[in-house]
């Protein structure tokens, strides 16, 4: 049974204390799908542009296709200049939106270019579908 404090009812506290817990836990997921999907201040390049010119940690927006999923997050992503590597994180990807090597996208990230070995590939901090 309840016992009375100075402010009411321990239930109601509790139960007070439990719906403004379930608000901010159903809030939070919604911020989370905001994503800036507007014009880049980075400009657009394509593939060939920025292996043949590409600065390690320089920021690059490519538009194309992934056209292959690699393993764990690495896939190959085409335009019409080229192939590269690129490391996509799950989060990056539009809930509910099927992306496959037919639907054109825009990826921007940083390149990471290895001194010794010649690795390359974009690491995407966004993934916006092009219509």
């Amino acid at each position: 049974m309840p016992y009375k404090t100075a402010t009411g009812t321990r239930n109601a506290s509790i139960k007070q204390a439990f719906l403004a817990t379930a608000a901010l836990a159903l809030a939070l997921p919604l911020s989370s799908l905001a994503q800036y999907a507007g014009p880049s201040s980075v400009p657009a390049m394509t593939v060939k542009q920025l292996l043949d010119t590409g600065k390690d940690d320089q920021h690059a927006t490519l538009r194309g296709f992934i056209v292959s999923h690699d393993g764990g997050e690495h896939y190959t992503f085409a335009d019409d200049t080229g192939r590269m590597k690129v490391e996509i994180d799950a989060k990056y990807f539009p809930p509910g939106v099927r992306i496959d090597d037919k639907v054109r996208v825009e990826i921007t990230g940083e390149f990471d270019k290895d001194l010794v070995g010649n690795k390359v590939e974009l690491d995407v901090k966004q993934l916006v579908v092009v219509r």
